[in-house]
C-alpha cells in the first residue's frame, strides 16, 4: 500500500473506443488555438511600444497563465487517448494538480487586479498614470503569483497526504480535487473543511473586489452624459467581464454538479481547463482596437511584400 510506488489510472471520457481519434483531434485543436492565440498575445504586447501599459502588462501575464495550466493537462489528456494503460505516475499526478492548482489561483487573483485597473481608469482617470505604477502593477502581478503558489502548496500536502488504499482508478482526464477524494479511504471531515475554507479564502475577496470595482464603474459610466463616451467606457471593461464570466461560471457550475454526475463535471472542468484558455486571447484581440492594429503591424513586419 505504498501510494509513492503506484500509478493512478486516469480514466478520462467514457466514451466507445472509436470515439477517441475524434476527441483526440478536437484536444489537439483547441490546445493549438491555446498555444497560438496566448504566445501571439504575448509576442504582440512584448513586440509594441504602445501596448506598454498596466492592462496590457496583466493581459500578458493573463496569456502565460492561460498557456501553462492548460500544458498542465492537455498534453497528457492528448496522450492517454492512444494509450492502453491511461497510467500516470504518482509524481506525475502531484505535479500536474500542483501545477494547476498554482495558475488557476494565481488567474482569479489577476483578474482581481485587472478589474481593480479597470477601476483607476474609468474612475479615476486623472491619477492613473500615478496610481497604477509600474512598481504596483509588478507587485499586484507577483502577489497573484504568491498567493497561488501558497494556495497550491496546501492543497497539493493536503491531498497527497491522504491514504489511497482501494482503487488506483481516477474518474477524471486530469488529477482534480474531487475524483482524488472519491479514491481516499481516510476521514475526509477535517479536509473537507480547511478545504473549503481555503476556497472561500481564495474566491471571496476576488469576486468582491471584481464586483465593487464594477458597481464604481457603472455608476461612474452613467454619469456621462455622451452617449459615445459611455460607449468607449463600457467597452474598454467588456472583455474582462467576458473573462471573468466564462472562468466563473464555469468553475461554479464544475463544483455545484452533484458528484454523482462525474461526466457532466469533466464537461464543466474542460470549460475552464481547455476552453476559457483559447477564449481569452480571443476575447481580448477581437474587441480591442489596439491589440487589433498591434497584430496588423507585426504582420505587416513579416510579410512586407
Amino acid at each position: 500500500n505504498d501510494s509513492e510506488e503506484t500509478d493512478f489510472i486516469l480514466v478520462g471520457f467514457r466514451v466507445r473506443p472509436e470515439l477517441h481519434i475524434l476527441l483526440f483531434l478536437l484536444f489537439l485543436l483547441v490546445y493549438v488555438m491555446i498555444l497560438l492565440g496566448n504566445v501571439g498575445m504575448m509576442t504582440i504586447i512584448v513586440t509594441d511600444p504602445r501596448l506598454n501599459t498596466p492592462m496590457y502588462f496583466f493581459l500578458g501575464n493573463l496569456s502565460f497563465i492561460d498557456l501553462f495550466y492548460s500544458s498542465a493537462i492537455a498534453p497528457k489528456a492528448m496522450i492517454n487517448f492512444w494509450s492502453e494503460s491511461k497510467s500516470i505516475s504518482f509524481a506525475g499526478c502531484v505535479t500536474q494538480f500542483f501545477l494547476f492548482a498554482l495558475f488557476i489561483v494565481a488567474e482569479g487573483f489577476l483578474l482581481a487586479a485587472m478589474a481593480y485597473d479597470r477601476f483607476i481608469a474609468i474612475c479615476n482617470p486623472l491619477l492613473y498614470s500615478v496610481q497604477m505604477s509600474a512598481r504596483l502593477c509588478t507587485q499586484l502581478v507577483a502577489g497573484s503569483y504568491f498567493c497561488g503558489c501558497i494556495s497550491s502548496v496546501l492543497q497539493t500536502s493536503m491531498t497527497f497526504t491522504l491514504s489511497f488504499c482501494g482503487s488506483r482508478v481516477i474518474d477524471h482526464f486530469y488529477c482534480d480535487t474531487r475524483p482524488l477524494q472519491r479514491l481516499s479511504c481516510s476521514d475526509l471531515f477535517i479536509y473537507r473543511i480547511i478545504s473549503f475554507s481555503l476556497s472561500s479564502i481564495i474566491i471571496l475577496p476576488t469576486i468582491i473586489i471584481i464586483i465593487i470595482s464594477y458597481l464604481y464603474i457603472v455608476s461612474t459610466v452613467l454619469k456621462i452624459h455622451s452617449s459615445e463616451g459611455r460607449k468607449k467606457a463600457f467597452s474598454t471593461c467588456s472583455s474582462h467581464l467576458g473573462v471573468v464570466s466564462v472562468l466563473y461560471g464555469a468553475i461554479f457550475f464544475m463544483y455545484l454538479t452533484p458528484d454523482r454526475f462525474p461526466e457532466l463535471s469533466k464537461v464543466a472542468s474542460l470549460c475552464y481547463t481547455l476552453v476559457t484558455p483559447m477564449l481569452n486571447p480571443l476575447i481580448y484581440s477581437l474587441r480591442n482596437k489596439d491589440v487589433k492594429e498591434a497584430l496588423k503591424k507585426l504582420l505587416e513586419k513579416k510579410n512586407p511584400t
